[in-house]
């Protein structure tokens, strides 16, 4: 299995990489390292700092946001990346976001999610290929732009950079048609909502995508995530992880329209996900925190003594995940998942 290194590249108002751990992890043979963006630090300009202090590990996104940049723009961006980090080294990981962040942040139209991302995709594809200039009429980006307002001077252009025309797009999804879509367009799929318990549940819609392009699924890289904590104290660090859980799905986004509760009903915890929400809503923080499951974060997580996550671990090598990112804050869990799901490196005697 291709082990990924989550990183939190912001702690409050601060930017803090730990370079030493990324350098740990490219020791041990992980595959990737992965920043992500919200409304703060952005997610590429890490990766560009760690590409002068590795030599190997791959530089992934998980996510940027569609909406922050035209597609233009992120292609040059991870072109540009790899081209100072060197051949086969990136991965653009793009998502959605939401509507609150989307339109009170960026500014931009939520409006056509899918379609947006479908074009937005097509687009990169056509500016790293390099095979004419990037045109695109699509349903809800064009380029040349052909809105009301254009000029009529718009010209397709072709990148001055040669990027790599196969650099790899991965699309993070969870609800059924944006699922779909990454097995129909994309290289991977990053899930939201997704465990061992419920993996084999996205299968049909992954394959009603992939049968849309003619594709295999076996060409799609499946890349999921997962925590994982070293202690002799399960109950109390599952109680430290709840807070998080409880703003999430209680708070970050609208009653209607929150991602993450959505994931966490895909996960079969419908009735605790509406009840979270309700009372974080209603400011009882405390009391949405203690309204999250303790199995909900115990099942979807590695959490433990060496045993019991290396037990817990095997159905994560069972589900048809091909990859797992690591959210670790120790080096002892990081060097545990590398003997787990590593081959064995010259030199150590796991």
């Amino acid at each position: 299995m291709l082990l990924g290194l989550a990183l939190d590249a912001w702690s409050g108002a601060d930017v803090k990489l730990p370079v030493a751990r990324v350098q740990l992890a490219e020791r041990l043979g992980y595959d990737s390292v992965w920043t992500a963006e919200a409304y703060g630090a952005d997610a590429l300009t890490p990766l560009a700092y760690l590409a002068a202090s590795t030599s190997r590990i791959k530089l992934a996104t998980g996510v940027v946001q569609i909406s922050a940049r035209t597609p233009a723009a992120t292609a040059m961006a991870f072109a540009t990346l790899e081209a100072l980090a060197g051949p086969g080294r990136v991965i653009a990981g793009l998502g959605l976001s939401g509507p609150q962040i989307v339109e009170g942040w960026y500014g931009q139209p939520w409006a056509k999610p899918i379609a947006r991302t479908r074009d937005y995709v097509a687009i990169m594809r056509k500016i790293f290929r390099r095979e004419a200039p990037a045109a695109h009429e699509g349903r809800a980006i064009s380029l040349p732009y052909a809105g009301p307002d254009a000029t009529g001077l718009g010209k397709p252009l072709r990148s001055i950079l040669h990027p790599n025309p196969a650099l790899p797009i991965y699309l993070a999804a969870g609800g059924p048609a944006n699922v779909a879509l990454a097995a129909e367009v994309a290289d991977g799929w990053i899930p939201m909502g997704l465990s061992p318990a419920n993996a084999s549940g996205f299968r049909a819609t992954l394959e009603k995508g992939a049968a849309r392009s003619g594709r295999s699924l076996d060409t799609l890289v499946i890349h999921a995530s997962t925590t994982v904590h070293l202690t002799d104290d399960v109950s109390g660090t599952i109680a430290a992880m709840k807070p998080r859980v409880a703003l999430y799905v209680g708070g970050m986004g609208a009653r209607d329209h929150n991602f993450h509760k959505d994931a966490m009903v895909r996960r079969g915890y419908a009735e605790a996900a509406e009840q979270i929400q309700k009372l974080f809503l209603a400011g009882r923080r405390d009391d949405a925190t203690n309204a999250v499951p303790d199995e909900y974060i115990d099942e979807g997580a590695l959490l433990g003594s060496p045993d019991r996550i290396a037990k817990r671990f095997v159905p994560w090598t069972e589900c048809g995940v091909t990859g797992l990112t690591i959210h670790a804050d120790q080096d002892e869990a990081i060097e545990l998942m590398a003997d787990l799901a590593l081959p064995p490196r010259q030199g150590s005697t796991t």
